[in-house]
């Protein structure tokens, strides 16, 4: 048996809609397109012409990138449309269920709600830095639970699933669901992607994106990887034409070296920058706890959220409560040195009274 089997049955065997020919250097009279260009296309490849149904070339772009062989991956528009791609091809409405940790990226269980499966949540603690417990999340699966969702660094916490954790996890639950591992923020980690385990773990489906370690969040480009028998069943239900001309040309130059250079050294400012915030929100007595984070973000608790996140509005700061699920406790996403600097000083206000 294969996750594959674990797809809806009327999915397995659903085929890719066929598009019309395409075909250089010839005539196209056969996908109802414009014979002529807009004054406004100043694309390499003419926007009168649907772009290929799969972009193949940068298919092979982001495999170099991710270091996963193309056929194993299945470009996206974000993480979020691969999310939404797995929970429809693997949920029964009203049947399966999917397992994820809390507090989490709040898209696992929109979707599942969107599909009529149902959520399952395990709690990470706080006094734990809100570590992933393995033997929590399999004891919340059964025999309909299809999906384990493992964010990784997670959003909000910023906490990193440890290897060998994931490899227990995996081991574990076998091909009984699949685990999908989120990594948005792993390139602010310092460790290895997931995707090297591909080859060991028919299980395992990854996912990655480009918005933010490579400041691309409104190109929305990203890729899920897994088995292949897996990404067939996903690029079969995904929307033809899913990636548009525009978006396909830049991420492609986004993928070349010196891009690529200048953002290796971005992502170095933005941990550098992240452990600086972190030093100088734990100096302050009003913060209560900043959390160790792998991420481009950090989560702290203060006294009165409402009133820091109020002050910092004032001061033209937006910051994200999540105070619901998480009391007291503020998201802050890691900004450039002088954007930083002005939180700082509003935090230095607000500890002398001043804001």
């Amino acid at each position: 048996m294969t996750i594959a089997e674990l797809a809806r049955p009327e999915l397995r065997a659903l085929r890719p809609y066929e598009a019309a020919q395409q075909v250089d250097d010839t005539i196209r009279l056969n996908a109802n397109e414009a014979p002529w260009s807009s004054l406004a296309d100043h694309f390499r490849r003419p926007l009168n012409r649907y772009p290929e149904i799969r972009p193949g070339r940068l298919a092979q772009a982001l495999g170099a990138y991710f270091a996963c062989d193309p056929e194993r991956l299945l470009v996206t528009r974000g993480t979020s449309e691969a999310i939404d791609l797995i929970i429809r091809a693997f949920c029964r409405e009203g049947k399966d269920n999917i397992v994820t940790t809390a507090p989490t990226f709040s898209m696992y269980g929109h979707y599942a709600t969107v599909q009529g499966a149902a959520q399952r949540a395990v709690a990470t603690l706080p006094e734990n830095d809100f570590a992933i417990d393995v033997n929590a999340l399999l004891e919340a699966c059964d025999e309909q639970t299809r999906l384990i969702f493992v964010c990784s660094p997670n959003n909000p916490t910023g906490t990193l699933i440890a290897r060998p954790d994931l490899i227990d996890l995996l081991e574990r639950r076998g091909e009984r669901s699949a685990i999908v591992v989120d990594e948005a923020y792993i390139e602010f980690a310092g460790e290895p992607s997931a995707v090297e385990l591909l080859d060991r773990y028919p299980n395992l489906v990854v996912l990655r994106t480009l918005s933010k370690a490579l400041a691309f969040a409104g190109a929305r480009c990203g890729a899920v990887m897994g088995p292949v028998d897996v990404i067939r069943i996903l690029n079969a239900i995904q929307a033809p034409y899913a990636m548009s001309t525009p978006v396909v040309e830049c991420v492609e130059d986004a993928l070349q070296s010196a891009a690529l250079d200048e953002a290796s050294g971005r992502i170095a400012e933005v941990v550098a920058e992240r452990e600086r915030l972190m030093a100088g929100m734990s100096s302050f007595a009003f913060v209560d706890t900043a959390w160790p984070s792998a991420a481009n973000f950090f989560l702290i608790r203060v006294a009165d959220s409402e009133a820091v996140i109020q002050d910092a509005r004032n001061r033209g700061i937006l910051l994200r409560d999540f105070g619901g699920s998480l009391p007291g406790c503020i998201r802050i996403t890691v900004g450039s040195r002088s954007e930083n600097d002005r939180l700082l000083a509003l935090f230095a206000d607000i500890e002398g009274g001043e804001a």
